[in-house]
């Protein structure tokens, strides 16, 4: 697609090109092809043209780029297979004053490949919503990801909000073929796994 999409803005820049050509030697036989104003509109015509078609096909290049620069090569991947090795990950949620909800995206190594804070809430709830959870997990190309939030109190104990959100994660994940692993609670020096502590939520 990527080689398609170049010759096609390849030859629309030179077809804007032969265009404005065209106009420059009507342009030159009516005025004699001399004289400085002459060659700035020409120069402008050009101009417009090539600016036009490139606007034209932008949007359709804009998406493949965003999307080349999520996986950066070279980045060194780290494996995770259970709670206790995502909590050198999150440690520094542990003591945030307010709660955040993230995400850690993994290939099908169980490999980490992505990171994304979904939601910064308030000091007692964080808003998750399954679209904005499996949005940049879609876009990594994740097979599966690992939920992370923060207690502020330091109470790390799930609440009936924190049960029902997993459960939600969980059906979606299953409807777009990303599985959701488990979802880890951290607050003060303690660390919960829901899917340890509370595996029926997976049954």
């Amino acid at each position: 697609m990527k080689t398609t999409m170049t010759m096609t803005l390849t030859e629309s820049v030179q077809d804007g090109s032969a265009l404005a050509n065209t106009c420059d030697i009507q342009s030159g036989s009516q005025v004699g092809g001399k004289g400085l104003q002459a060659r700035k509109e020409r120069k402008e015509r050009k101009e417009k043209l090539t600016k036009s078609v490139l606007k034209k096909h932008l949007k359709y290049i804009v998406p493949e780029i965003k999307l080349a620069l999520i996986k950066e090569p070279g980045v060194k991947l780290h494996s995770i297979h259970g709670p206790q090795e995502i909590e050198r990950l999150i440690e520094p949620m542990k003591f945030y004053p307010e709660e955040h909800f993230v995400t850690f995206h993994l290939d099908a190594k169980f490999q980490v490949i992505g990171y994304n804070e979904v939601s910064k809430g308030t000091v007692s709830a964080s808003l998750v919503h399954p679209r904005e959870v499996f949005k940049a997990a879609l876009l990594s190309n994740s097979t599966a990801i690992i939920c992370a939030h923060n207690h502020p109190s330091g109470i790390v104990k799930p609440s009936i909000e924190d049960i029902e959100t997993t459960k939600t994660l969980i059906r979606a994940g299953e409807i777009l073929g990303v599985q959701v692993l488990d979802h880890v609670i951290v607050g003060g020096a303690d660390l919960y796994s829901l899917r340890e502590n509370r595996p029926e939520i997976w049954a």
